[in-house]
């Protein structure tokens, strides 16, 4: 795991006391930021007072990023070349995947039943909660994909019932958004139900996207 602990947010009432979760969701950064890069979207995502809805954000260690010079910064994998598909930090996945299989383990030992638990991440963050969520053991309530792609993805065939939301920038520079509709293709080759959208933005998150976040959220914890 993280030499730094991730960030927790518990599910408070009206009155600022804290609620017991029913469900979690764990919410993972994209290269060069932390725990903290989305902590402010919870606001915006507009949930009901008493969602009971456990929020983690873990922190990717510091280690050299070779397509950054070999700058040392948070990153849940080596990103070695541009070519994302084929020059790839397979040990390096694996890692990180294993580390979110310790958190997704803590919040089933801490009572959240699987098909209560989201993962979800940006970017480099989205690699991995796709490659975490559809190895891990148990078929969890969720995977949601931001502007991310998913090398490896023939190594998958287990869990085809998940809800899969994966959306992208049609004018990312960052992860084009061709190897983003490699991954939906191929995943939904194989049999994942995948919901798509695409936005008129860069590598970033939009206001559109954030409401359709919402109403995936509340479908795939059934929330009223």
């Amino acid at each position: 795991m993280s030499k730094t602990p991730p960030i927790v947010v518990e599910p408070k009432n009206k009155d600022g006391n804290e609620l017991e979760a029913q469900a979690a969701v764990i919410w993972l950064h994209g290269l060069g930021a932390d725990g903290y890069d989305f902590l402010g979207v919870l606001p915006q995502l507009n949930l009901p007072t008493e969602h009971h809805i456990r929020f983690i954000f873990p922190h990717a260690d510091e280690q050299p990023v070779t397509i950054n010079g070999g700058m040392r910064m948070r990153s849940w994998y080596d990103i070695r070349s541009p070519d994302l598909l084929n020059d790839v930090d397979a040990d390096g996945i694996r890692i990180a995947s294993y580390q979110v299989y310790d958190l997704i383990d803590q919040q089933i030992k801490a009572g959240i039943d699987p098909k209560k638990i989201i993962l979800a991440g940006f970017s480099q963050g989205g690699l991995i909660a796709l490659h975490a969520g559809l190895g891990y053991q148990q078929s969890l309530g969720g995977i949601m994909a931001l502007s991310t792609y998913c090398p490896m993805e023939q190594q998958f065939n287990m869990h085809l019932e998940m809800p899969i939301f994966m959306v992208h920038g049609t004018e990312d520079s960052v992860v084009p958004l061709a190897l983003a509709e490699h991954a939906y293709t191929a995943l939904s080759n194989r049999g994942y139900q995948i919901e798509w959208h695409t936005y008129l933005m860069g590598h970033q998150v939009c206001g559109q996207e954030l409401m359709d976040i919402r109403a995936w959220l509340f479908k795939a914890l059934d929330i009223e």
